[in-house]
């Protein structure tokens, strides 16, 4: 070999030991810190927030299931308003709702045709957006298996906690590798009640062990008709609040690209609640108002209203008309802009109140159950066994 050659081969297997031990380290050192900060994220439901309510919802979509898709859409406001009356010592206990769908095609086999769509979070416009982003194909539907996947993925916290799976669907509940039976002694453990929801008949759930699936835990077995339209009743009161939720709208400031992708998802679900009718918009409204429609990480009123100073860390991400604002002017601004936002939920709660006497005074000659009408049963059952408040 001749010497200049010998010397560029020892210069190139020299560079190439230096730059792996150097890349080596850096990803040593990456991954070390990237560890690091997963295992030092804080739980998504902590222990003082212990007293709530977690409710997993576990969805068929295999392509006879599109009647209940729509049942969950038309009806999510209408949960979240029964929900904010359960309270503890005269104040609404968080609600954390995740989201389930098996059973789908669209679903790789190897994940069993499950997926988890959201973990337990406090976002009900992120919740309301990912149920109209459901659709149905037809596929294998385990329910043993989704029950055990939901309890050993979610962090379910807190003996006090009301903490329930809603699994629902239109085949053996014995179907697929996990047996329910072990599933729900697994959610007895965590002190999970599992109801069951039926789509089909009575008699014909019971024979597909639906029912027994839910007394396994206690739990409420109920079958409904997955394919009845959700009726609401107009009110005089409907138009009204529809306005003021346009101008509740308008007092939400967002901060950064995530504030403003925020807000924009509150007006899609705003109009994404308008699709079933006025009557489900004013219930969306009336949600929009409660301490559970949480922005306070997105939104500068309820971000100060949390945390007095953070917002001074975050001033680049303010709007332009804060642009060359000091703390004082802002938070003057902040003030005012919180005095006509707390006027506007003061005249939608007073509307709501007329709306839902109105609403009372209506003869409900219905006699099907709906998926609405069944969380709430269940949920309002294990409120009282643990000895919360329900406002009626």
């Amino acid at each position: 070999m001749k010497r200049s050659t010998f010397l560029l081969f020892f210069f190139v297997v020299c560079t190439s030991i230096f730059a792996h031990k150097a890349y080596t380290s850096s990803y040593s050192t990456f991954v070390t810190t990237f560890f690091k900060k997963q295992l030092t994220k804080k739980p998504l439901l902590k222990e003082p927030e212990a007293a709530s309510i977690q409710v997993a919802l576990l969805l068929d979509t295999s392509s006879s299931m599109s009647g209940l898709i729509e049942q969950a859409k038309s009806q999510l406001w209408k949960i979240i308003n029964k929900l904010n009356l359960i309270t503890d010592n005269g104040e609404s206990l968080p609600i954390y709702i995740s989201l389930y769908e098996y059973g789908n095609d669209n679903i790789p086999a190897r994940s069993k045709h499950i997926r988890q769509i959201l973990p337990f979070t406090t976002d009900l416009d992120l919740i309301s957006d990912q149920l109209f982003r459901l659709t149905t194909r037809g596929g294998e539907e385990y329910c043993g298996q989704v029950i055990h996947e939901s309890l050993n993925r979610l962090q379910w916290v807190g003996d006090k906690a009301i903490k329930m799976i809603y699994i629902a669907g239109n085949e053996s509940f014995e179907q697929g590798p996990y047996n329910y039976g072990t599933a729900c002694g697994e959610a007895g453990e965590k002190g999970v009640v599992v109801n069951t929801i039926f789509c089909g008949g009575y008699q014909e759930g019971v024979n597909l062990k639906w029912k027994y699936g839910a007394q396994l835990t206690d739990g409420t077995y109920i079958n409904l008709d997955h394919n009845r339209e959700t009726v609401y009743i107009s009110t005089p009161y409907d138009q009204k609040i529809s306005n003021l939720n346009i101008q509740l709208n308008d007092t939400y400031i967002p901060m950064g690209r995530e504030g403003i992708r925020k807000k924009e998802n509150q007006v899609a679900q705003d109009l994404n609640a308008a699709s079933y009718g006025k009557s489900n918009f004013a219930e969306r409204t009336k949600s929009k108002i409660s301490k559970n429609y949480k922005a306070d990480q997105w939104d500068l009123l309820d971000n100060f209203k949390r945390d007095k100073n953070e917002y001074k860390s975050r001033l680049a991400e303010l709007p332009q008309e804060f642009e060359g604002m000091n703390t004082d002017e802002i938070e003057e601004e902040i003030a005012a802009r919180s005095k006509e936002r707390d006027n506007i939920k003061d005249q939608i709660a007073s509307l709501s109140v007329e709306r839902d006497l109105f609403l009372k005074s209506k003869v409900n000659t219905e006699k099907e159950v709906s998926l609405e009408e069944v969380v709430i049963a269940s949920i309002k059952k294990i409120a009282k066994d643990k000895k919360y408040t329900i406002e009626e």
